[in-house]
């Protein structure tokens, strides 16, 4: 069975202007990466695992935030090239990114060394306009900042005809 994965996308709006939150991986494979390079706040999950539990728990391990409280959109799941099913849950929150604390992993570094290195598994949050959001996220997720851009814009229209 192909690994999942789940995730929290937060998102708050100025204005009309849709910003979202994503992380940068930590680690030295990730250290001179930019564009291409930032995630939601994700992690594999196992298949018995509730998706929106995982993505929770994995958000709070990537940044050390509680998640926010609700409500949660929904949004499709996306099959990564590798097969992998990540499943995204986005909802309205505030966060300050200088506050950031993620947990770690250890690797041998350099490689063949023979020497353990502790890495943050997220090296740095931001805020982004969704405009730089999708240049500087992992393109295999820019599907999720496109759907929920357009879900926020159909509700506030419904909004506005309701009026």
């Amino acid at each position: 069975m192909a690994k999942q994965s789940a995730g929290l996308l937060l998102y708050r709006l100025s204005g009309d202007r849709l910003e979202v939150f994503l992380v940068h991986p930590g680690g030295p494979f990730w250290a001179k990466k930019d564009r291409g390079a930032w995630s939601i706040p994700k992690g594999e999950h196992d298949p018995e695992e509730d998706p929106l539990t995982a993505a929770c728990r994995e958000f709070t391990e990537e940044t050390g935030f509680p998640p926010p409280l609700g409500p949660f959109l929904s949004l499709t799941p996306q099959r990564q090239k590798s097969g992998k099913l990540i499943r995204v849950f986005a909802a309205c929150g505030e966060v300050r990114p200088e506050e950031l604390s993620s947990n770690t992993f250890s690797l041998e570094w350099p490689p063949r060394s023979g020497r353990i290195c502790q890495f943050p598994e997220v090296n740095q949050g931001a805020w982004f306009p969704l405009e730089t959001a999708l240049e500087k996220i992992h393109p295999g997720q820019a599907g999720f900042l496109m759907e929920l851009a357009i879900r926020l814009k159909e509700a506030h229209a419904a909004g506005r005809q309701e009026s």
